[in-house]
């Protein structure tokens, strides 16, 4: 029975850092309507940014890695001697998935199912994808619980992720393109629905101190910043950004290329990659690595252009959102959810993805119009206002509880 009536939701994040899912999360679960809606978030991860959102409702951290098994699975593929015995590699990779789910998935799992049937909620939405979510997934199942499956980007991988598409009762796209990857997995229209990720567009501040921030990373007035904005993964492209700086320098000497973002554990290796790309002939003096961000206002309003480089297709793109609403000019990959919020030409730029050199290209077209620079932000900020208010996200998500809650009642 619901404590004071109200709906309890169980939410339940396992991503892979301090990104734009939890930031989303956050921003949902700060304005749900409590007068309906009790929720309880779990994290797998731990950090001061993570525990702030224990004074927005109910944190619990259950620690969903003891070990960096994915680490060692890179270090056994890039070994050289494995390759030498046949079938070592496959036996090698099979003992540590196993490893994986003994060491840590099955810990996560007994917690989080303790953690559940104690709360119980009404509901279960878990903010990522069904493989990366499985235990709050088998959680619901075991205990009766409807299950709401968040989904942030392309669905594309084996066999279990294909099965485990099946399982969760309802789906919540970021946007159209990733709910057309879902309908791919077997997923009827029917269980699936697209919600824009909402931001708390009041508080992304206008008039930041952009000039303060720039000050403190030793940017200086005259100089045209470049950032990228994104956490420190393989897969979001500062290599591309980075060569794209290096050909843009040659040509603006005043150019500073800013790595905005914290960095992952599992991805310390990939920083360290990054930090001696900005050590190559061209680059020395001009990239900076500002690390975590807190307040992401005075960072865009320090930067001149807006970046993402996203080799691999973007769902939504949490950075995008806020870009735009901080009418800054963008420059996005032509694939993914980009292509839904970025009106090539009117709300940014949009550029091929992984071309270097067309990134570069069209970065340069900002820097040589400032006329087009305004233009681009002031349409890209009316964008913003319209599309992703948090107040229209939480609507259409409580929607889907309700519908959510109605169907397993008639089926019950």
């Amino acid at each position: 029975m619901q404590s004071n009536k109200k709906i309890r939701v169980l939410y339940v994040e396992n991503g892979i850092g301090y990104g734009g899912a939890i930031i989303c999360l956050r921003h949902l679960v700060r304005n749900l309507d409590r007068s309906k809606f009790e929720p309880m978030v779990i994290t797998g991860r731990t950090g001061p940014d993570y525990a702030g959102i224990a004074h927005e409702a109910a944190w619990r951290y259950i620690r969903d890695r003891r070990v960096d098994i994915p680490n060692l699975q890179k270090g056994v593929e890039t070994r050289r001697w494995v390759s030498r015995i046949p079938g070592l590699r496959l036996v090698l990779m099979q003992l540590l998935a196993r490893g994986d789910d003994l060491i840590n998935f099955l810990p996560f799992f007994i917690r989080l199912l303790w953690t559940t049937w104690r709360f119980k909620p009404a509901l279960i939405h878990a903010n990522n994808e069904p493989l990366c979510n499985r235990a709050s997934i088998i959680v619901g199942k075991l205990l009766s619980i409807p299950v709401i499956c968040h989904v942030r980007g392309d669905q594309k991988g084996s066999r279990m992720m294909a099965r485990m598409f099946q399982l969760p009762d309802y789906f919540i796209a970021v946007s159209r393109w990733v709910s057309e990857s879902i309908g791919r997995m077997g997923v009827p229209q029917s269980k699936r629905s697209c919600i824009y990720d909402g931001i708390e567009l009041q508080k992304l501040d206008l008039k930041a101190d952009g000039g303060a921030w720039r000050a403190k990373y030793g940017i200086k007035p005259s100089d045209f910043a470049v950032g990228l904005v994104g956490l420190l993964i393989p897969w979001k492209g500062q290599r591309v950004f980075l060569e794209a700086m290096q050909e843009l320098v040659k040509t603006i000497p005043e150019l500073k290329a800013v790595i905005v973002g914290g960095t992952p554990d599992e991805c310390m290796d990939y920083e360290q990659e990054l930090r001696s790309l900005a050590q190559q002939p061209g680059l020395v003096g001009h990239v900076i690595f500002t690390g975590h961000v807190g307040d992401m206002a005075t960072a865009y309003n320090g930067l001149d252009v807006v970046v993402s480089a996203s080799t691999e297709p973007e769902p939504l793109g949490t950075m995008i959102i806020e870009c735009l609403t901080m009418a800054r000019p963008l420059v996005a990959p032509n694939h993914g959810g980009a292509v839904e919020m970025v009106e090539n030409g009117v709300t940014g730029l949009l550029f091929t993805p992984g071309n270097s050199h067309d990134l570069d290209a069209q970065v340069r077209k900002i820097h040589d119009d400032p006329e087009l620079r305004r233009k681009l932000g002031q349409a890209a900020r009316i964008k913003a206002l319209s599309t992703f208010s948090v107040e229209d996200h939480v609507r259409h998500v409580q929607d889907v509880y309700s519908n959510v809650l109605l169907n397993a009642r008639q089926a019950s």
